[in-house]
């Protein structure tokens, strides 16, 4: 008897072990891995991204589960790993996938009214800092290593100047760095812009501390901006199913078209809406890549 039951447990091990192997990619026991860039604060995108999911889910009959790493680069790696089907990334964080994993760009979002955005290089009012030259010297902010408005653009703006600071740190985010300023814990720091409304109401990053601090228009100053880069792409693994790839591309452009999820969006990453957009649109960000002399396999490995 306790043979047989014996055997009956290895079978049924089997048996479970073979149906997860069969198990589907957007079944309830293999969900599609959906990634989320970290460049706002993790509970805001946790918050705001669970009416998406559901949404999701509704359109396309598949699973979804969410994931928000603790910096752009671990998105990067769950490409490699297969831990990501899906992602929402920065665009550097994508000349990364692409380049070591084969993922593609299927939408660019789009933040009023453009599909690029820019970076910007700002300081505080009583840092005697009027140009880029005075940058020489003074405590720096940047965002992240693979922050294309936070980081790169403005490194190739100091570079191009011959400015190095005294010294430079890494914030993560964007309103970290508008924070470090503000309360002068650095001379300056490298955040994304974006232009004023037609009213004169900031949208840079500065924007995101105003409630917490009123007068941060007074007390932060932009001392220049970088030249445009290509907005955020909604990025995809390599050998996803064309049939899960294109029943998210109708599902979430569906949704952004809605009331609900243009606020979603907007509390998440301020996207106004979405468009097609292909590999090619992001040449330009490696030829600038190139041009800085920025390692790709440097950048994985930090």
């Amino acid at each position: 008897m306790n043979k047989l039951v014996l055997l009956a447990s290895v079978f049924s091990l089997l048996f479970t072990i073979s149906c997860k192997r069969d198990d589907k990619l957007g079944s309830e026991n293999n969900p599609i891995k959906l990634y989320f860039t970290p460049s706002v604060d993790a509970d805001t995108i946790a918050s705001n991204s669970t009416d998406f999911l559901q949404f999701l889910e509704k359109e396309t009959g598949y699973f979804f589960k969410s994931g928000i790493p603790t910096n752009y680069i671990s998105v990067v790696e769950a490409f490699g790993s297969a831990r990501a089907d899906i992602g929402v990334m920065n665009s550097f964080g994508y000349i990364m996938a692409n380049e070591k994993y084969g993922a593609s760009a299927k939408l660019k979002v789009i933040r009023h009214g453009h599909d690029y955005y820019q970076g910007q290089i700002i300081a505080h009012v009583d840092s005697g800092i009027e140009s880029i030259k005075d940058l020489e010297g003074k405590k720096f902010a940047f965002t992240d290593p693979s922050s294309t408005s936070g980081y790169m653009f403005p490194l190739k703006i100091m570079k191009e100047a011959k400015v190095n600071p005294s010294n430079k740190t890494f914030a993560i985010k964007h309103d970290n760095v508008v924070t470090m300023v503000y309360q002068k814990q650095v001379d300056a720091g490298a955040t994304y812009y974006s232009a004023p409304d037609e009213n004169g109401k900031i949208r840079d990053a500065r924007a995101r501390v105003k409630t917490q601090f009123p007068d941060v228009e007074e007390k932060v100053k932009i001392i220049k901006t970088t030249e445009k880069i290509p907005n955020d792409p909604f990025v995809f693994r390599k050998d996803l199913p064309k049939e899960i790839t294109d029943k998210f591309i109708a599902a979430v452009k569906k949704y952004i078209a809605t009331e609900k999820g243009k606020t979603v969006f907007k509390n998440i990453y301020s996207v106004g809406g979405l468009v097609d957009a292909t590999d090619a649109d992001y040449d330009g960000l490696r030829n600038m890549i190139k041009e800085i002399n920025i390692n790709i396999e440097e950048q994985l490995s930090k």
